[in-house]
């Protein structure tokens, strides 16, 4: 395993090159030890940091204490730091290999801090055509079903692509309503390749203007962008002036609760029918639904409009 140490190498008994994999409570790592991890990247460590126990609505029953909903924007500070918010097996592997790629291969002075959350689920085999997508921060997880009159866009996280797939098919079965279903790995990726083409384009007035690659992934989708998020609201937010069409972020905002998850996603009003009711939101601000279908799905689900928001402490 080894420890993090100056220039990012540590080295056991037989001068073997190591790369550290340092795992903890994801609430705490970068409150706890914050001042490690910057003193780290002064270094220019490399190694991997692992948020176990990520989000505020996956560790349930530990309340205030323990639930996170901010670390990746902690570690979105550090510019050495490369975050990522995996929702399956193979993202964390071609994430891993990635790393392990720049850190030894390639040299670079970085590190990279993983999200790992406590909650059993299915683990699909890696779509065609999803690694490139993985490391810059976004891909394709599942196209919409057969032809609705409307169309839409669902980025998840983490565990939050699986409440993703439960709302993609009340949409479709109810709402008429065709959704794609996206993995976003990397709200912070995103970002950093969109800061550099803005920042190109600044610097390079007289040459054909580039698009970020959130920007050219979505222009050929239609619908407005729901972004679910285990973490705050302002992590997906970190792109919405790059998304081609309107884009709502749905998160944990406020402070941890103590109960199951699927009181906790309803709680923090992430759970598939909130997800359904803020995309046919999106499209009857936009004259796409008549308003009333919002009031009747939110009638459906039982969702009280006028309850305390959930960032309240």
């Amino acid at each position: 395993m080894g420890s993090f140490t100056a220039a990012g190498t540590s080295y056991a008994t037989h001068e073997e090159p190591m790369i550290p994999f340092f795992i903890f409570y994801s609430m705490f790592g970068f409150q706890r030890i914050g001042d490690f991890i910057w003193s780290f990247a002064d270094q220019r460590g490399r190694g991997f940091l692992l948020g176990a126990t990520a989000g505020r609505t996956t560790l349930n029953g530990e309340g205030l204490q323990h639930e996170d909903g901010h670390s990746l924007l902690l570690a979105s500070t550090n510019a050495a730091c490369l975050s990522y918010d995996p929702a399956f097996a193979f993202e964390i592997a071609h994430i891993v290999k990635d790393g392990l790629t720049r850190m030894m291969d390639d040299g670079e002075d970085i590190f990279y801090y993983l999200t790992l959350y406590n909650e059993p689920q299915p683990m699909p085999p890696m779509p065609e055509g999803a690694e490139q997508g993985i490391l810059k921060g976004l891909y394709q997880f599942r196209k919409a079903p057969a032809e609705r009159a409307h169309r839409a866009q669902i980025f998840g996280s983490g565990p939050m692509v699986m409440e993703a797939l439960k709302a993609q098919e009340l949409l479709a079965d109810h709402h008429d309503v065709a959704a794609t279903v996206w993995s976003a790995t990397s709200y912070q990726q995103l970002r950093a390749e969109a800061l550099e083409v803005e920042r190109w384009n600044r610097f390079h007035p007289e040459q054909p203007k580039r698009q970020p690659y959130v920007t050219r992934l979505l222009e050929h989708h239609e619908g407005p962008v729901i972004a679910v998020s285990d973490f705050m609201k302002t992590v997906p937010d970190q792109i919405a002036r790059w998304v081609p069409a309107p884009f709502l972020p749905l998160g944990t905002d406020g402070f941890g609760r103590s109960d199951s998850r699927g009181a906790l996603r309803r709680f923090f009003e992430i759970d598939p029918e909130h997800i359904v009711v803020a995309t046919l939101a999106a499209l009857a601000e936009f004259g796409d639904v008549k308003p009333e279908k919002v009031t009747e799905a939110m009638e459906r689900y039982g969702i009280d409009p006028e309850r305390i928001p959930p960032q309240r402490p």
